[in-house]
């Protein structure tokens, strides 16, 4: 195998970019033929999503919002996924670390929002990270498989938040599960007043400065992985776990440490839910992301630099389908879930599913064939 190949011989941009666009293309067509089957005209409502999602500030606003959080749980995802565990729990595990967000945003009363965010970022990884710990400790010294605890916690996370918001956190004298709203003092600055502070000018949205701890994640995320020896480590535990013991590497404390850090990054996603947008504290705020930033993840091949692409088009699925509906009174709510759906399908399940072929079309054939 040679430098920028993978083990099947296919360079890195057939592996890395080729084959995500085949598997986009692929469900774009077929989504198509969905549009068309209804009636409606599939390249004008192709086109009015791209429109929804990047035709205007406001949409591009929205498309970036979307892919915050999706950065985040993406990550997630690609950390536990190189010490070789399959983590389905960065919904439960967003959901806590928005508590930990909420605890501090309560907490610290009217200090200013940028003395705020490193204890929201605690606050919010701490939380996170140890739901996604104790799976991992289950793992490793009590033999229950991560996939399924992970599922479980989603459930006891949605369960104990439901406790919380309507017997504890909630603010006295109102019937919604939500929690006193945060000082103004502590919002987080929106991307549209940083960009009037230097004269570009933006519709509103709810784009705000999470976006930028998002990209460092992202960095921060590459450079442990492939930069440090604990990423080494944690890589050959995923790797082959007996080659990692034998070469005097713990797979079981490997094991807590990607859960933890896995659990962390999508416990960032209450910063930009909750500290940066709702400013309060309420029930279902995740909205699936942890589920979606699986699909991410697969797509962007567990890489910071294919994650947030993949965030950004998944955004664009969110937003531009949300003014589909508006334009096109034909096609609901479901319709677009279902587009969303075959994109994941395509991007997730059936991601290798023309590997074989460009295996073929790249590999040289022996002399004399």
């Amino acid at each position: 195998m040679s430098a920028g190949t993978g083990p099947d011989n296919l360079p890195w941009w057939a592996t890395g970019v080729l084959l995500p666009v085949i598997n986009v293309v692929l469900a774009l067509i077929v989504s198509a033929i969905v549009i068309l089957a209804i009636g409606e005209d599939p390249l004008g409502a192709m086109w009015t999503m791209v429109q929804g999602a990047l035709g205007t500030s406001e949409g591009l606003g929205y498309t970036l919002y979307y892919a915050t959080s999706l950065i985040f749980t993406a990550l997630a995802v690609a950390v536990a996924f190189h010490g070789g565990l399959f983590n389905i729990g960065g919904e439960g595990q967003a959901y806590l670390g928005g508590l930990g967000v909420g605890l501090v945003c309560l907490a610290v009363g009217n200090m200013p929002w940028y003395l705020v965010l490193p204890l929201s970022v605690l606050g919010g990884a701490a939380f996170g990270g140890l739901w996604g710990a104790i799976p991992g400790y289950l793992q490793a010294y009590r033999g229950s498989h991560v996939v399924i605890t992970t599922i479980m916690f989603n459930f006891i996370a949605s369960s104990l938040m439901v406790y919380l918001m309507v017997n504890v956190l909630i603010r006295p004298g109102q019937m919604s599960p939500e929690s006193a709203q945060f000082d103004k003092a502590t919002f987080l600055p929106l991307v549209q007043d940083m960009a009037a502070a230097i004269g570009i000018q933006m519709n509103p949205s709810p784009l705000n400065f999470s976006l930028f701890l998002a990209l460092a994640a992202c960095v921060l995320v590459w450079a442990f992985i492939w930069h440090t020896r604990w990423g080494f480590a944690l890589r050959t535990v995923g790797a082959n776990e007996n080659a990692a013991r034998y070469a005097g590497i713990d797979p079981k404390k490997a094991i807590i440490i990607a859960m933890a850090l896995s659990g962390a990054l999508a416990g960032l996603l209450g910063v930009n839910e909750i500290h940066g947008v709702q400013h309060r504290l309420l029930l279902n705020f995740p909205a699936g992301m942890g589920f979606t930033g699986i699909a991410v993840a697969l797509m962007g091949r567990n890489h910071p630099a294919g994650i947030v692409p993949a965030a950004i088009l998944f955004g664009m699925l969110y937003q531009g389908g949300t003014e589909l509906i508006f334009d096109y009174p034909s096609i609901s709510r479901e319709l677009v879930v279902v587009i969303q759906g075959v994109v994941i399908l395509f991007a997730g399940a059936l991601e290798h599913m023309f590997r074989p072929t460009l295996v073929r079309l790249f590999t040289p054939k022996p002399a004399g064939v």
